[in-house]
């Protein structure tokens, strides 16, 4: 498991609504913000992520993809990502290609990084 992620955001006032709206759906509120960067998570947790301005990826952006606490919380990323600007990169729904409990929904942000919330757990 990462200790902690920095994403690099060209625009960070355009995103933030983004990972605003996603974030606490995966147990990681906005924990601090500054005028280049916001951090969403705890230090003493098991994750932490910083969103920093920065030179924006290259052409399709990288993959993260965080921990949901169960598929609902899978559903509502999907839905709130959307309504926050994100684009639909992939549905909630099973991945059996994976394993047979593998539930993730997929984004793009506005920067055109991939944002996954994935679950391992069965429903519940």
């Amino acid at each position: 498991m990462l200790d902690h992620v920095s994403i690099a955001i060209g625009d960070l006032a355009r995103a933030a609504p983004f990972y605003d709206a996603v974030m606490p759906l995966l147990d990681m509120p906005c924990v601090w913000r500054e005028v280049a960067a916001i951090g969403y998570g705890s230090r003493d947790a098991a994750g932490y992520l910083t969103i920093r301005a920065g030179a924006a990826p290259a052409g399709p952006g990288c993959h993260w993809a965080f921990r949901a606490p169960d598929r609902a919380a899978v559903r509502a990323f999907h839905t709130a990502g959307l309504a926050a600007g994100g684009q639909d990169d992939g549905a909630p729904g099973l991945r059996p290609h994976y394993h047979a409990d593998y539930y993730a929904a997929f984004l793009r942000d506005p920067a055109g990084n991939r944002i996954e919330a994935v679950c391992h757990r069965p429903e519940a």
